[in-house]
C-alpha cells in the first residue's frame, strides 16, 4: 500500500509539473514535429499558441494596424513585405529587425532592403503594448507574421488561420538578405530557383507575388525596363505602349532613383486580383511581375496560373492565404531556441 502511495504521488507531481510546463509554454505539450523547417527542435507552430499567455495578443496588433494603415494605407504593403524578406533569410525569425551593433551587422542594409523597407515603427509599437500586456512572451517574429496577416485582411484581402510560436533569432545575415530575395529584375528561373530554395514551389510563387496588388515600387526597380531592358538600350517590348509613356514620364533615366509608382495603378490601396489582370494588360511594373506570364516564351505553369488568378479571384485569395502559411513555415526557431526579445531592434 506504501509503494501504490508513493507511486501515485510520483506519478501526480509529473502530470503537475507537465500542467506547469504547459501555461508557462503554452506551445511545447500539444504538438509535435518542427513545420517547415529545422531550427527548433520538436516543437511545431500552432495559431493557438498564446490562448493562455497572451489571448488579446491579435487585438492588439489590429489595434495598431487599424490606425497606421488609415494613416497611411501603404503600411500595409511595406509590413507584408517586411514579413516576406524576414522568411526569406534564416527563416522567419525577426532577423530583419535587428539594428546593426558591435556583435550584428543590419539586413537593412542590404540591396533588396536599402532604402526601401519600411514599417519598423509599426512593428516597435505593436511591441510596445505587447509587453506592457504580457511581458516577454510574443516573439518579434510572430509579430511580423500577424501584422502581414492584418495588413493583408484590412486591405480588403483574405484572413487565415496563422500557426504560432516563432522565436526570434539573435543573428542576421546581410549576406543572406543580398542572396535570397529575389531582384525586381529576376527572370523567371531565377525566381523559381529562389522560391524553391525556401522550399516554396511556383504555385506559391505565383500566388506571393499577388501580394503586389498593393503598394508601391520604386523608380530603380523598374528603370532597366524602360530603357535598357536587353543591353541594347531600348524598352521591354512587353510593356503596353501607353503604360510605358506614363512611366516614362515619372521615372527618367537617371537620377530620381526614390520616384515611386503604385505596383497595381488601379487600385493599390486595395487587396484584390487587379494585379494579375493588369499583367495580362502588358501594365506589369516589375520585370519580376511580367515574367510570371511571358518567362520562357509564355510556356510556363506561372503563366497559366497568372491567368487563373486575373479570372477567378476567390482562386487567388484561397491560394494566397495557403501559400502564406507555408512562407511563414520557413525554418521558424521553437522550443528552447532563440529567444524573445524585448526589443525588437536589439538582442535581449
Amino acid at each position: 500500500m506504501a509503494f501504490l502511495r508513493a507511486s501515485f504521488g510520483f506519478m501526480f507531481m509529473v502530470l503537475l509539473s507537465s500542467t506547469t510546463i504547459s501555461i508557462a509554454h503554452p506551445g511545447f505539450p500539444f504538438t509535435w514535429g518542427n513545420v517547415g523547417g529545422s531550427g527548433g527542435g520538436y516543437f511545431s507552430l500552432f495559431p493557438e499558441f498564446y490562448q493562455f499567455s497572451c489571448p488579446q495578443a491579435n487585438d492588439i496588433v489590429m489595434t495598431v494596424l487599424e490606425k497606421a494603415i488609415a494613416k497611411e494605407p501603404r503600411m500595409a504593403a511595406s509590413l507584408l513585405r517586411l514579413h516576406f524578406h524576414d522568411c526569406f533569410v534564416q527563416g522567419c525569425d525577426a532577423s530583419v529587425l535587428l539594428d546593426d551593433s558591435s556583435k550584428i551587422t543590419s539586413e537593412k542594409r542590404s540591396n533588396p532592403n536599402k532604402n526601401s523597407i519600411r514599417g519598423f515603427d509599426v512593428i516597435d509599437e505593436i511591441k510596445a503594448q505587447l509587453e506592457a500586456a504580457c511581458p516577454q512572451t510574443v516573439s518579434c517574429a510572430d509579430i511580423l507574421a500577424l501584422a502581414a496577416r492584418g495588413s493583408t485582411v484590412l486591405s480588403g484581402g483574405p484572413n487565415w488561420e496563422l500557426p504560432l510560436g516563432r522565436r526570434d533569432s539573435k543573428t542576421a545575415s546581410l549576406s543572406g538578405s543580398n542572396n535570397n530575395i529575389p531582384p525586381p529584375n529576376s527572370t523567371i528561373q531565377n525566381l523559381i530557383t529562389l522560391f524553391n530554395r525556401q522550399g516554396l514551389d511556383e504555385i506559391d510563387l505565383v500566388a506571393l507575388s499577388g501580394s503586389h496588388t498593393i503598394g508601391v515600387a520604386r523608380c530603380v526597380s523598374f528603370r532597366q525596363r524602360l530603357y535598357n531592358q536587353n543591353g541594347n538600350n531600348q524598352p521591354d517590348e512587353t510593356l503596353e505602349r501607353g503604360y510605358f509613356y506614363g512611366l516614362k514620364s515619372v521615372c527618367p533615366k537617371s537620377r530620381g532613383d526614390n520616384i515611386i509608382s503604385p505596383l497595381d495603378f488601379t487600385s493599390p490601396a486595395k487587396f484584390d486580383n487587379t494585379y494579375f489582370k493588369l499583367i495580362m494588360w502588358g501594365k506589369g511594373l516589375l520585370n519580376s511581375d511580367e515574367v510570371l506570364l511571358t518567362g520562357n516564351g509564355g510556356n510556363t505553369k506561372t503563366t497559366e496560373l497568372v491567368k487563373s488568378y486575373a479570372e477567378d479571384e476567390g482562386l487567388f485569395f484561397n491560394q494566397f492565404a495557403k501559400s502564406m502559411v507555408k512562407m511563414g513555415n520557413i525554418s521558424p526557431l521553437t522550443g528552447y531556441s532563440g529567444e524573445v526579445r524585448k526589443n525588437c531592434r536589439l538582442v535581449n
